[in-house]
């Protein structure tokens, strides 16, 4: 299964959200995190992570662009179950147990947004508030000649 890496071309993203994904961890949409938000919260650094954040995996910190990558079963498990206890912990789930489809769904999401695009294809998230709450639009970035993955932060299950 593919799912995307977070990656920094430079130092921005330090700079524009409050707490910035680290180069290299697992990200997912995290859209979720806007549902009940309104105008009045997009206000600087929050509306930066609103309008175009993806979310990190470990630190939920946010991040500009991410790398698409493969990702193993195991890693897709803990990724899944470190999601639905942040489900938990933040967000009021009633345990993880039950937080886990949840959290499924949300991988999964990831999944199909990476699905067939070749390793180190590079992909933005744009958000806007609508009448109907918050839509999501997706761009991918192909591969350049240039070798992106002198860039991007392969893990390997040994690391």
């Amino acid at each position: 299964m593919n799912l995307a890496r977070a990656i920094h071309f430079d130092e921005s993203d330090t700079r524009v959200f409050h707490s910035p994904a680290r180069t290299g961890e697992w990200c997912i949409s995290g859209g979720f995190e806007f549902s009940n938000w309104g105008e009045a919260d997009l206000e600087g650094k929050a509306r930066q992570a609103f309008a175009n954040g993806w979310l990190g995996l470990e630190t939920f910190g946010r991040v500009t662009f991410v790398a698409v990558t493969r990702a193993e079963p195991h890693e897709v498990e803990a990724l899944t179950e470190n999601l639905a206890r942040h489900f938990v912990a933040f967000y009021g789930a009633p345990s993880v147990e039950a937080a886990m489809g949840v959290a499924r769904a949300e991988i999964d999401h990831m999944a199909e947004l990476c699905d067939g695009h070749d390793p180190n294809t590079l992909l933005t998230v744009a958000r806007e508030l609508t009448e109907a709450g918050v839509r999501e639009s997706f761009r991918t970035i192909a591969p350049q000649e240039a070798e992106l993955d002198l860039l991007a932060v392969h893990a390997t299950p040994d690391e």
